[in-house]
């Protein structure tokens, strides 16, 4: 049973986010060594330090999306988890801080099928053309876990993109030829300036595209502070 949670003043709820964890006297510790998610953290103004778990995401499968980020992300916390661990054993003894980890995951969904990074440049290019003629959506998790009591909350965001295309051959080439979208999720780069013009909506949220919805993070971390 997890321990009850404190009762809570109006003031104390009415605080940002980043107050409530520096009263609280926590440590967030990000999972990830995404720059676009530390870049939310700090939006929010979290002071975080970062600990990116070095796991075998290939060796964990699922063929729902919801599933596999779910999976991901809980690996992640556990292998952070085992890192943060293996160091305070290290260390001195005394009082060790209270600890809240945030862990993340993310796969792009097109046409019933979860893509994750391109794994070669002809398929990066197949991906990019497929969503200027249906929308992909983005499924990715967040997790965050106390440390101390072992408490972990989780949630997953749905965002789809729609793109006024189809793209011409010049776009999808040039966003290949940057590079940078072989190492995201899909080869997806929604916020690259080759893309823009093309850009329509988003059924969601930016942040959430990029990796971690602001809106979701700050919700799990006020379950804790």
């Amino acid at each position: 049973k997890p321990p009850a949670q404190p009762r809570r003043s109006a003031a104390h709820e009415t605080k940002s986010i980043a107050q409530r964890i520096n009263d609280a006297r926590v440590t967030v510790v990000l999972g990830s060594g995404s720059p676009t998610r530390r870049a939310v953290l700090t939006s929010l103004g979290v002071a975080h330090v970062v600990e990116a778990p070095n796991i075998d995401e290939k060796s964990i499968r699922h063929d729902d999306p919801h599933a596999l980020v779910t999976a991901l992300a809980q690996a992640k916390a556990t292998k952070v988890l085992e890192v943060l661990a293996a160091r305070d054993n290290d260390s001195a003894e005394g009082e060790q801080p209270r600890v809240l980890v945030i862990t993340c995951d993310q796969v792009v969904v097109h046409r019933g099928e979860i893509r994750e990074k391109p794994t070669s440049v002809d398929e990066a290019k197949s991906f990019i053309r497929g969503y200027g003629v249906e929308p992909p959506s983005t499924v990715g998790s967040v997790m965050v876990t106390d440390v101390q009591s072992g408490r972990s909350s989780l949630a997953v965001d749905v965002n789809t993109i729609v793109f006024d295309g189809p793209f011409p051959d010049d776009v999808v080439d040039g966003l290949v030829a940057d590079g940078t979208c072989m190492k995201c999720a899909g080869g997806l780069m929604v916020e690259h300036e080759l893309l823009q013009p093309y850009l329509n909506r988003i059924d969601g949220r930016m942040d959430g595209v990029m990796g971690l919805s602001a809106v979701t993070v700050e919700r799990l971390l006020a379950e804790y502070v």
